[in-house]
């Protein structure tokens, strides 16, 4: 009752406001028509009947009553279908809870099942686990081994060739000592063999250059001057421009042995056809005579030709 009361409280109280108004708009009609003052007219018959309030109070009582019994009506009405209804509801809810429990009860039997085939797998996972780390171990202990031989093995092999480098420095080192030695020696050697023969030459140049200077005082470069002339004048032929008196310079250029390679007139009072003649009796008297000392032997040297004389 009190839920349908909670449920249906506005229409509830909607239906009373709504029969009180009708009621006191009856009531007002009623005191106004009694209160309202009519013109003066000829009265009418009338066929009326005069109705006492206590009588339209009464109608108005039988009304409400009547009014409050349908609405008593219409809640039971309302109170028996909720009631029909909540039982509906209440049977479904209970299969409804019969169905989740069942559900309930298979979830929680494949959970079970799900839990303990987790728990095979885990275990046979475990013992997968256990023999890998047995064999990880075997393995890592195996590897260690070997690094520790490898390194073992490196140190030695380390320590031989640190022993070898300094063995090969030591001998390096006594080897760049020896050589070292042998080269100052040599070095020594070489400078003192350079002494000797820079004061060998030295000795044998002022002995030259005392030959040269007495030869090329003495007679003989005169001697050989006058068989270089002699022997050119005697390769000349005279052109027929040339006339009494020729005067000439020429430089003749020789090697040893006297092979003339050049031949030039400087200086002549003859004209171009003395000078060519000159020039070529110089080479027709290639070779030269040697001189009478090696000491007088000039590479250039400048001859006056003068064939007259």
């Amino acid at each position: 009752m009190r839920n349908f009361l909670r449920e249906h409280s506005w229409p509830i109280v909607a239906s009373v406001l709504l029969h009180g108004l009708l009621a006191g708009s009856m009531l007002l009609v009623t005191y106004l028509s009694s209160q309202q003052r009519l013109p003066t007219i000829q009265p009418l018959p009338i066929d009326a009947v005069v109705m006492d309030s206590q009588v339209l109070h009464a109608a108005k009582r039988v009304k409400d009553e009547r009014a409050e019994q349908e609405l008593a009506r219409e809640r039971a009405a309302e109170e028996a279908k909720a009631a029909a209804a909540q039982a509906d509801a209440d049977a479904r809810a209970a299969e409804e809870a019969k169905a989740a429990a069942a559900e309930q009860a298979a979830k929680q039997a494949t959970d079970d099942a799900e839990a303990r085939a987790k728990a095979n797998a885990a275990a046979a996972e475990e013992r997968t686990a256990a023999q890998a780390q047995r064999r990880a171990d075997a393995d890592n202990e195996a590897a260690a081994q070997a690094a520790l031989n490898a390194r073992r093995a490196a140190e030695a092999r380390k320590a031989t060739e640190a022993k070898q480098a300094a063995d090969a420095k030591q001998a390096a080192e006594a080897k760049q000592a020896a050589d070292a030695k042998e080269a100052a020696d040599a070095k020594r050697a070489a400078d003192e063999r350079a002494k000797q023969d820079r004061e060998a030459e030295l000795r044998r140049q002022l002995a030259d250059e005392e030959h040269v200077s007495a030869v090329e005082s003495g007679p003989l470069r005169d001697r050989y001057i006058t068989l270089l002339r002699n022997r050119i004048q005697g390769a000349w032929i005279k052109p027929p421009s040339a006339t009494a008196g020729v005067d000439c310079q020429v430089q003749v250029t020789q090697v040893p042995g006297g092979v003339v390679t050049g031949a030039r007139v400087t200086q002549c009072n003859g004209d171009a056809a003395v000078r060519q003649s000159i020039e070529n009796a110089v080479y027709r008297a290639s070779p030269l005579p040697d001189p009478p000392d090696p000491a007088l032997f000039e590479r250039n040297i400048v001859l006056r030709f003068r064939p007259n004389e």
